[in-house]
């Protein structure tokens, strides 16, 4: 598989990517066959198999800080868009409901399934669909093509990935196609050319998709009409408090799964519930596939939960994802459920009508944020390169880990 889907895998690829980190960003934007350049753990990272800071730690721990700056900044995206979206969810609010409202593309449809007459647009489609995986520099020039080219709205594009990339992040998928389109960073759009692609495409790969090379001799960019700056509008995230004398149940979500690395590790639980959030699976298409990449993490995360807690974890996936953690509380007689605090996107949409059904039936429902997320979240109010130049300032970033 091109992205683990285990803890334990995900460490291992850590540790052999090591040695390769310092070429990172000579190497990055290349567009090769297996991709051996990147590290491809975002999967893990974006579902929280392994953190941000555990990579960085490991990398800063083997390399000087100067030879794997870029590597580490590219690590630290992912948790700035985070933290972006999340002071501003209106931003993912918007996207659904522009989403929505789009008119069906035949066009959009072919473009999907490998058969735009682009050689290039269609190999990476077809890697997508088969692999769940792009490369960056790829996902860039698919999008670009995809908006200033095609004429496509940026939302379909972003609810293609989203659909099939193991990494699909709410923040980083949805955040990344607006700066394509110029709307991340008001008026200034992304463009792919035909030199870029030949620059950066494996000699075999370029020769296989010269025929598609034209489309991107003179890209223009379709300018949209500039929104003003999002504005943020939670500051705060709303406090749901631990209460530790109560009994109480563990709920597990795919959107951290390695709370024993938390400050929930220390505590005790009674019972101990994994959850995949099938519902939006099911709303957002997510193939076989990719089900079954989520369902490998959450068996895994069930046992590494049970063997540190040593409580035995179930797994569900179940389209009523309120009634069914309602129905868990009532079996176990749960005073309140512990969760760790997902981040803006599906989950976190679904949380009011959690709550609700759980008050219901007389249960508590507590966030944890990890305090890493509360110290880097504020800091993503403007650009990247002012976060992590915040980041720099403070010294957050993480304490070098030496790795075997």
């Amino acid at each position: 598989m091109i992205c683990p889907s285990t803890r334990a895998a995900a460490l291992d690829h850590l540790s052999a990517f090591l040695p390769k980190a310092p070429l990172y960003a000579r190497d990055r934007n290349h567009v090769q066959p297996g991709h051996p350049a990147v590290s491809r753990l975002s999967p893990a990272i974006r579902h929280r198999l392994i953190s941000e800071d555990e990579v960085a730690a490991s990398v800063l721990g083997k390399h000087a800080a100067g030879r794997v700056e870029k590597f580490v900044q590219e690590v630290y995206w992912r948790r700035y868009w985070k933290g972006w979206l999340s002071l501003r969810p209106q931003v993912w609010r918007d996207y659904l409901d522009s989403l929505a409202s789009l008119p069906h593309s035949e066009f959009a449809r072919r473009v999907e399934a490998g058969a735009s007459g682009n050689a290039v647009i269609d190999h990476f489609a077809n890697e997508l669909v088969a692999t769940g995986y792009l490369h960056n520099h790829a996902r860039m020039w698919f999008a670009a093509w995809w908006v200033h080219e095609a004429g496509l709205p940026w939302q379909s594009g972003a609810a293609f990935f989203f659909k099939h990339l193991l990494d699909g992040d709410p923040a980083a998928n949805t955040l990344s196609w607006r700066w394509v389109a110029g709307l991340q960073t008001p008026g200034k759009t992304y463009l792919a050319r035909r030199s870029n692609l030949e620059k950066y495409l494996a000699p075999g790969l370029l020769e296989s998709l010269a025929d598609g090379l034209t489309h991107f001799e003179h890209p223009q960019p379709r300018l949209p009409s500039v929104p003003a700056k999002e504005p943020v509008t939670r500051a705060e995230l709303p406090a749901l408090e631990f209460r530790p004398a109560a009994t109480t149940g563990l709920w597990i979500h795919e959107e951290d799964l390695s709370p024993e690395t938390s400050p929930l590790a220390g505590h005790a639980f009674d019972s101990i519930l994994v959850t995949g959030h099938s519902s939006a699976w099911d709303q957002h298409g997510f193939p076989a596939s990719k089900r079954q990449w989520m369902l490998d993490a959450l068996d895994d995360t069930a046992r590494r939960a049970t063997e540190h807690w040593k409580t035995a974890a179930s797994t569900v996936t179940p389209t009523g994802l309120a009634q069914a953690l309602a129905d868990w509380s009532k079996e176990h007689a749960l005073g309140q459920i512990v969760t760790l605090r997902p981040d803006t996107g599906p989950l976190d949409d679904a949380l009011p009508d959690v709550i609700a059904a759980l008050a219901g039936v007389g249960i508590h429902l507590a966030f944890v944020d990890r305090p890493r997320d509360l110290v880097l979240r504020p800091l993503a109010s403007g650009g990247f390169f002012q976060f992590w130049e915040r980041m720099q300032k403070r010294g957050l970033l993480p304490v070098p880990v030496e790795v075997a």
